[in-house]
This record gives structure tokens, sequence and C-alpha cells, in this order.
């Protein structure tokens, strides 16, 4: 049986790497890091307004991605789901309206990640149904096959 534990890949010159997947984020790790507590605070001020529609813009402009940027990817995402929280259901259809097919890609790209977390944090399961079943009626099904066949995560 231990011949499953060997790693194959490290073996062949061929192998396809995660990097070579897609361009890595050019900003320096503690950039990053910085940028999204800056954003944090801009959308805890937005939502302080009642302004949800800008508070979501905030948070799902130049998310990070690649590696070595795990902390701003859940702190990130801690901010999506924030303002997820505090939107009522009847304002989620005019939200998603003014949002462009990227935020609309991105967005649903945490609420995916927020579905593979069970538990975690204030990620609501009921919430992120939600949004997602008023995604899919705004941006349509292409959003998904956008999300699922774009390699980089967020």
């Amino acid at each position: 049986m231990s011949f499953r534990k060997i790693d194959i890949d490290a073996f062949d010159e061929d192998v396809l790497q995660e990097t070579e997947l897609y361009e890595p984020d050019p900003r320096d790790p503690a950039q990053v890091l910085a940028d999204a507590r800056q954003k944090q605070a801009t959308v805890r001020s937005a939502l302080s307004r009642g302004d949800i529609s800008s508070a979501l813009n905030t948070a799902l402009d130049s998310p990070p991605y690649g590696p070595n940027v795990d902390e701003a990817k859940n702190l990130t995402l801690q901010t999506v789901v924030s303002v997820l929280n505090s939107t009522k259901g009847t304002e989620i259809p005019n939200v998603l309206k003014s949002l462009s097919q990227d935020a609309q890609d991105t967005l649903m790209k945490y609420i995916y990640k927020g579905m593979g977390m069970p538990g975690w944090g204030d990620v609501s399961g009921s919430v992120l149904l939600a949004w997602h079943e008023k995604l899919t009626e705004v941006a349509g099904t292409g959003c998904i096959v956008r999300v699922m066949s774009d390699r980089r995560t967020v």
C-alpha cells in the first residue's frame, strides 16, 4: 500500500503547476492585506450610512488571489459576508443589478467559498442560498459557469 503515498507529479516534468494557470497578483502580500483592511473600514462606513450597493462594490473590488495572501482572503470574505448578512431580502435584486458582470462573478465566488466553510464565523447558509438564488436570476447561469472555469480563487 505504500506505493499510493508517492507523489508521482514530483517525477513528471510536464505536470501543470498552479502558478501556470493564471498571472499572480502583482501586489506584495503585505500590501494586499493592508488593502483588505482599508476596504473593510470603508465597507463598515458605507454600511453605517445604509449604502449597501457601495459597500458591496467596494468589498468586491480587486479581490486578493494567489499564494501567500490567505489572511487577506479571509478578511475580504468576512467583509463580503457582513454586507450580505446586513442586507434585507427585498433589497437584494436592486443591489445585484447595480453590480458589474465582473463584480457579480466575484460575488458568486465568495458565495461558494462561504458555502464551503460550514460553521465559519457569521456565515449563514440560508443567507448565502438566498443571495445565490437572486444572483442567478439577475446574472443568469453564465455567472456560475464563469466562476467554475476561472482558476483564480478568492
